[in-house]
């Protein structure tokens, strides 16, 4: 039985290439973005649904799930993608950036999850990733602000994780590293108006890093759709999935160092206890 997709920001980068992917092994896909003429993929009505849908909007995540049930009876898959950067100092950016890039990276994802949690729970079955990002293992410099947004869908995929369990439900947190994606450019990724010379030896190559690198990363997208598309297909699918040489990297890396700065203090974190 063929498979019923929902994708968010599939109209382009990595949306457009899962979205390709599940439709090219014969699934069925609702490929959802901000304007739906946008989504440059070929199918029939029996295949593909277009639909336009800004992911802060609950009412309009809500609707975008009944349409897709009125054409395909059902949703199997939910790829939470669509989101988009910030390349700033922690200082730099102001709060009104902050609320913009959460509205849209966690408290979208949480708008099309509760959307499509009920029909899942009615199918007693389903399949549930979000995306985060390497930046959602481990900060850097001038990633703060959007690397904090992908801590929060970590947290909240963790939690989602044990809660859907037992309903035949499973839910992932996708970790991409670098793909070559139009993620650092203009159209993707904002940069905060003011930069501030303190942060200059800091985020300031993490800017150089950005320029030089747009268009450049080494991760093909095409080949991160055909990993999704196993996960979907795998009867127990990870709760974290790396994709990347450089994601699989950073994260040993991390854990190495949490493990030795946890030893060096250790004693200390354990004297706390009232017995003690």
């Amino acid at each position: 039985m063929s498979r019923v997709w929902m994708i968010t920001g599939a109209s382009r980068g990595l949306g457009l290439a899962i979205a390709g992917a599940a439709l090219a092994v014969g699934d069925k896909v609702i490929a959802t973005a901000r304007r739906k003429e946008n989504v440059k993929l070929e199918g029939g009505t029996d295949k593909l649904l277009k639909l336009s849908l800004d992911v802060t909007d609950q009412a309009q995540a809500a609707e975008a799930v009944r349409a897709g049930v009125r054409q395909f009876g059902r949703v199997d898959v939910l790829v939470n993608n669509a989101g988009y950067g910030v390349l700033g100092a922690i200082e730099e950016v102001s709060a009104a950036e902050v609320e913009a890039v959460y509205r849209t990276n966690v408290f979208g994802l949480l708008n099309v999850t509760r959307a499509v949690l009920p029909t899942m729970k009615e199918q007693r079955s389903g399949r549930i990733l979000n995306f985060s990002s390497l930046g959602g293992y481990q900060a850097s410099p001038g990633w703060g602000i959007y690397c904090s947004t992908k801590f929060a869908v970590e947290g909240i995929t963790e939690a989602l994780r044990q809660e859907l369990l037992p309903l035949g439900i499973f839910a992932t947190v996708v970790e991409p590293g670098f793909f070559r994606t139009d993620f650092m450019d203009q159209s993707s990724l904002h940069r905060t108006r003011g930069e501030l010379q303190d942060y200059h030896e800091t985020v300031g190559k993490t800017r150089a890093f950005a320029d030089e690198n747009n268009r450049q990363q080494p991760g093909d997208p095409e080949k991160l759709a055909k990993v999704i598309v196993k996960i979907v297909n795998a009867p127990l699918p990870p709760l974290r999935m790396p994709i990347g040489p450089d994601a699989v990297r950073r994260i040993i890396e991390k854990n190495h160092a949490v493990a030795l700065e946890l030893e060096q203090w250790r004693s200390l974190a354990e004297s706390t206890d009232l017995l003690k």
